[in-house]
């Protein structure tokens, strides 16, 4: 994850995305999305919000309040051997938590 997201950031710095068709330019954001940073999901959202990309907009919306909620993706700790706080138990019980 790390390495992709450096490779995303410095692929958007320069500009690079923009060359891209929607379809590769979308994938090429996906390291935005899965990063567990509030920061980076600021960037993802400005990103994301462009024409051909609103239905991965709203899965980045999705993520960043998971992220603004949590600070992290609480169906990722067992997996981390995190522990979960009771917040997150709850949360991983509804449906349409883990995407």
């Amino acid at each position: 994850d790390g390495i992709a997201l450096t490779l995303a950031q410095e692929m958007v710095e320069l500009g690079l995305d923009k060359l891209l068709d929607i379809h590769k330019r979308n994938f090429s954001y996906m390291p935005f999305m899965h990063s567990e940073s509030q920061l980076i999901h600021q960037q993802a959202e400005k990103l994301f919000n462009q024409i051909g990309l609103e239905n991965s907009y709203k899965y980045e919306m999705a993520h960043k309040n998971i992220i603004d909620q949590f600070g992290r993706y609480p169906h990722r700790n067992e997996i981390l051997g995190r522990v979960s706080t009771a917040e997150e138990i709850e949360f991983l019980k509804q449906p349409g938590s883990s995407f």
